[in-house]
C-alpha cells in the first residue's frame, strides 16, 4: 500500500513540474526533478532497463512541453545497442579423472565458469602450471620447461607474494590475464584454483561481465580447492607444500599431473540491452551562426541494484538512486533548456541538449551519437556537460575541466563568476564523463563538476544530500557561459591539450597515449583518439584505429593491451599493427614514461 501511495504521488508531482513549467532557473524545480530521477520508483536508472525508460520518457516529455525540436524525425530517442550482462547457459559441465577415479563436478557447487570464457566443448590433458605466471621483465615463467599446448593448465590464483598489490607479481594475478598467457603458450584452456594463500577459504570467483568480450575458442573455469588437490595428489605430491615452496623460492614448480584429464563445456550467454540518447533543440537567431550549435549534456543512467560499478560492500541488494550521479546533472540540462526555449531570440547559435545513456557502462551514449551525429559534427562549436553538480561544499569549489581546450574559456569563465565559486581549473578535456566523446573528435569541452564524495556509486547517494541553493547557482553559471558562447562572433577556437600521464598501473611505467573507445565489443583494441605529443600520436596513430597487435602480443581486446604494455619500459620501441579502413598498417612506437 505504502508503494502504491509513492507512485501516486510520484506521478501527480509528474504532472504539475510538467503543468507549470517557470523559465527561471529555481532550487525548487531543481529538488523536483531530482526527487523524481533519483526516486526508488526508477529503479537507479541502469541503461536499458524499465527505470531508464521512465527517464528518458521524463526528459522527453519535458523537452516537449518547453516547445524543443526534435532531431531524429519526430522522436528525441536516438536508440543504440549494447551489451548489458551475461548469464550462464544451460551448457556448463565439467569432469575431471585421474587414474581410474572421475569426478562430475556440479556448475556453482564444485566450479564456476569464467565470466570471459569461451563457449563449446574441449577435452584434454592437465598441466600444472603454478600461477600462470610468464615474464621476460620478471624473469619468472611458470610455463618454463613444460609443455602446454592442446592441454589444459591448472593455475592457482594471486601470485608468489599472495595478494600484496606492492608485488611485482601483482600485474600478473588478474584471471583474465593469466588465461591470455596461457593461450599464448598454446593451451586448450584454463582451471584457476584457490591455493591455501592469501586465505584457507575457497570462494569461487564472481560471475560477473567486466565490459569486454570472452577469449574465444578457450574455456575458463575456477574448480573448488578439493579436485586440484586431489589431482596433484595422484601425482604423489602434496598442494600446499608446492605453494609454500613456490612462495618461498620464488621459483616455478611446474609438472604435467600424469593421467590428469578435463573434459568441458562452456556457455557464456550475451544479453543485448537498448540505451536510449534523448536529444531536443533551439534553433538560433542569427541566419549564418545558426548553423553552428552549442551542445549542452549530462547523462542520465545510473547502476540501478548496483550491477555495475557499485563500491557498496553491504550483502543487501540495494537500489543505487544517483541523484547526485547523475540527477542533478540531467536537472541541470532540463532547467536549461526551459530557460532557453523560453527566449530563443536571445542565442544566435543554435543549442542541442544532449540527455546521454550508457554513460555508466563506458560513455556508451555520447560516443555513439559523435559517432552519428544528427548535425555536422564539424559545426558543433563547443559542448558542455555537466555531471555530479548538486553536492558544492562550504568552500564552494567547483571543478571545470577542459579550460585549456580553446584559447578564451579560462577569461570567460573567471569572468563569468559572479556567483563566488572557488573555481579549480584542469586545462586538459580528458577523463570519465560524456565529454571525452566530444574532445576525442577535436571539440572545445567544459566538464562542470562539484567533486566525488562518501556517497559516490553507493545506495546513500540520495536526493536529500543535495544542495539545491548551491546548484542553482552552477546552473545559472552554465546559462551564462552558454549565452556567451552562442552569440561571440567567432566560435572558439580548438586547442589540443597535451594529456597528463596516468599514474603507474596496468601497463606499468610506460606511457602509450591511447584514448580506447569504451563499449566497443569487436576484436582488438580501438582508439576513440590519442594524446598530444604522446607517442601514439607521434608515431602516426589516429582515432578509428582497431590495433591488433602490440609487439609480439595479439590483441583480442583492451585487456591484453594492457598486459602486453606491461612488459616493456619506458624507451623501448616497439611495432604496432593497426586496422585502419579494413587495411593494416604497421607504426613504430617510441614508449614514455608515466
Amino acid at each position: 500500500m505504502k508503494r502504491i501511495v509513492l507512485s501516486l504521488f510520484l506521478l501527480i508531482q509528474f504532472s504539475l513540474i510538467a503543468q507549470n513549467n517557470n523559465p527561471a532557473i529555481t532550487k525548487e524545480e531543481i529538488k523536483d526533478h531530482i526527487t523524481y530521477l533519483a526516486s526508488d520508483e526508477l529503479e537507479g536508472r541502469f541503461s536499458g532497463s524499465k527505470g531508464e525508460k521512465l527517464a528518458g520518457d521524463y526528459i522527453a516529455k519535458e523537452f516537449q512541453s518547453y516547445g524543443l525540436k526534435t532531431m531524429f524525425g519526430d522522436s528525441y530517442f536516438q536508440e543504440f545497442d549494447f551489451t548489458s550482462n551475461i548469464k550462464l547457459g544451460e551448457n556448463n559441465f565439467l569432469t575431471i579423472s585421474f587414474g581410474e577415479q572421475s569426478h562430475n563436478l556440479k556448475i556453482n557447487d564444485d566450479f564456476i565458469t569464467a565470466p570471459f570464457s569461451g563457449n563449446g566443448k574441449f577435452e584434454g590433458e592437465i598441466v600444472f602450471a603454478g600461477y600462470g605466471i610468464s615474464s621476460d621483465k620478471l624473469n619468472y615463467d611458470d610455463y618454463e620447461g613444460i609443455d602446454v599446448k592442446d592441454k589444459f593448465v591448472l593455475v592457482m590464483r594471486y601470485n608468489p607474494d599472495n595478494d600484496s598489490t606492492k608485488s611485482e607479481f601483482d600485474a600478473f594475478s588478474a584471471l583474465r590475464r593469466k588465461a591470455s598467457i596461457a593461450k599464448d603458450k598454446g593451451a586448450k584452456g584454463i582451471i584457476f584454483v584457490n591455493g591455501f594463500k592469501p586465505a584457507e577459504d575457497d570462494n569461487l570467483v564472481e560471475f560477473k561481465y567486466d565490459r569486454s568480450a570472452g577469449i574465444d575458442d578457450f574455456p575458463a573455469v575456477h574448480v573448488k580447492r578439493d579436485f586440484a588437490d586431489k589431482l596433484i595428489a595422484a601425482n604423489g605430491k602434496n598442494f600446499k607444500e608446492i605453494q609454500a615452496e613456490i612462495d618461498n623460492t620464488k621459483k616455478p614448480n611446474s609438472f604435467l599431473i600424469t593421467d590428469g584429464k578435463a573434459n568441458v563445456e562452456t556457455e557464456v550467454i550475451y544479453n543485448n540491452g537498448v540505451g536510449r540518447n534523448v536529444v531536443g533543440w533551439i534553433e538560433g537567431s542569427d541566419p549564418e551562426l545558426k548553423n553552428e550549435y552549442i551542445v549542452l549534456g549530462a547523462h542520465y543512467d545510473h547502476l540501478g541494484y548496483g550491477e555495475v560499478g557499485s563500491l557498496y560492500r553491504g550483502d543487501d541488494i540495494l537500489i543505487h538512486n544517483g541523484a547526485d550521479d547523475n540527477a542533478s546533472g540531467t536537472t541541470g540540462l532540463l532547467e536549461l533548456a526551459e530557460k532557453f526555449a523560453s527566449d530563443p531570440s536571445q542565442i544566435k547559435r543554435s543549442i542541442i541538449f544532449m540527455a546521454f545513456s550508457g554513460e555508466e557502462l563506458g560513455l556508451l551514449g555520447s560516443i555513439y551519437i559523435v559517432n552519428n551525429s544528427p548535425v555536422n559534427i564539424e559545426n558543433i562549436a563547443a559542448m558542455l556537460n555537466m555531471d555530479m553538480i548538486g553536492r558544492l561544499n562550504e568552500d564552494t569549489v567547483l571543478n571545470v575541466i577542459g579550460v585549456g581546450t580553446s584559447t578564451n574559456f579560462k577569461s570567460m569563465l573567471e569572468e563569468k563568476n559572479s556567483y563566488g565559486f572557488n573555481l579549480s581549473f584542469t586545462d586538459d578535456g580528458f577523463g570519465g564523463s560524456d565529454h571525452q566523446s566530444f574532445t576525442n573528435k577535436n571539440i572545445p569541452v567544459l566538464f562542470f563538476f562539484t567533486g566525488t564524495h562518501e556517497d559516490y556509486h553507493k545506495p546513500s547517494d540520495d536526493t536529500e544530500k543535495i544542495n539545491f541553493a548551491g546548484q542553482e547557482d552552477i546552473v545559472k553559471y552554465v546559462y551564462d557561459i552558454t549565452v556567451e558562447l552562442s552569440n561571440t562572433e567567432a566560435r572558439p577556437d580548438y586547442v589540443q591539450v597535451k594529456r597528463e600521464a596516468p599514474r603507474a598501473g596496468y601497463g606499468g611505467k610506460v606511457y602509450v597515449g591511447t584514448v580506447p573507445e569504451f563499449g566497443y565489443e569487436g576484436k582488438g583494441f580501438k582508439l576513440s583518439g590519442v594524446s598530444d605529443g604522446g607517442p601514439a600520436q607521434l608515431a602516426g596513430l589516429q582515432g578509428g584505429d582497431i590495433m591488433i597487435k602490440f609487439g609480439k602480443k595479439d590483441l583480442e581486446n583492451i585487456y591484453d593491451f594492457m598486459y602486453a604494455m606491461s612488459e616493456y619500459s619506458p624507451g623501448d620501441e616497439v611495432d604496432v599493427v593497426v586496422l585502419r579502413d579494413g587495411e593494416e598498417k604497421t607504426f613504430t612506437l617510441k614508449l614514455q614514461s608515466k
